[in-house]
């Protein structure tokens, strides 16, 4: 592994393990630095400022692990990773959530939720006449429902098992794709 992908790893594991105990707005970079024996310039050579470390944690983390669960069969496994990592990762999310970072934490959940929908309504679409912006459509409108879905069930302190919800989401849009995709199609043929 190169030096500065080792060098961006323990500053996101110093970040991760001061905010199980604080807050985002509480934590500088003096701290985060101290935590792993580097020094502010090695930081501000690779991030811009907290936040930025902050949403490089969430692409590397988590982004890419869903990478594989993109299609209509898969996107429960995918939802499922979302879940269990933010349910690894409490403290962190949850102070992320509770911070001014939130909108790190909605920019991840969108970019990983709306590219594995995107992936799953091309794959239903592939044999029918949609217009890209009525399917851009479709997967913004679910991604916006499982966000909504996963905040909430951060702010209750996350007592339900994420299987449990991925199950309840699945029955929810089995088949729902495919037919919204059809209905499109077919007013798009009408025009």
């Amino acid at each position: 592994m190169p030096r500065s992908s080792l060098t961006k790893k323990a500053l996101a594991t110093s970040l991760k393990r001061l905010m199980e105990k604080a807050p985002l707005n509480k934590i500088t970079v003096q701290e985060i630095v101290d935590d792993c024996e580097l020094n502010r310039q090695t930081f501000y050579y690779h991030f811009q400022d907290i936040f930025d470390l902050l949403g490089w944690i969430y692409t590397t983390e988590a982004v890419e692990s869903i990478a594989n669960y993109k299609t209509y069969t898969t996107w429960e496994d995918g939802f499922l990773k979302i879940f269990l990592y933010i349910e690894k990762n409490k403290a962190f999310c949850l102070n992320t959530l509770k911070s001014l970072g939130r909108d790190h934490l909605d920019s991840f959940l969108h970019s990983v939720s709306f590219e594995l929908l995107m992936g799953v309504v091309n794959e239903v679409s592939k044999d029918m006449k949609v217009k890209d912006e009525d399917k851009k459509f479709i997967a913004d409108f679910y991604t916006l429902a499982f966000i909504g879905l996963v905040i909430q069930w951060m702010k209750t302190d996350m007592k339900e098992k994420p299987e449990v919800i991925v199950e309840k989401l699945s029955e929810l849009v089995e088949g729902n794709f495919a037919s919204a995709l059809k209905r499109y199609e077919k007013s798009s043929n009408q025009l």
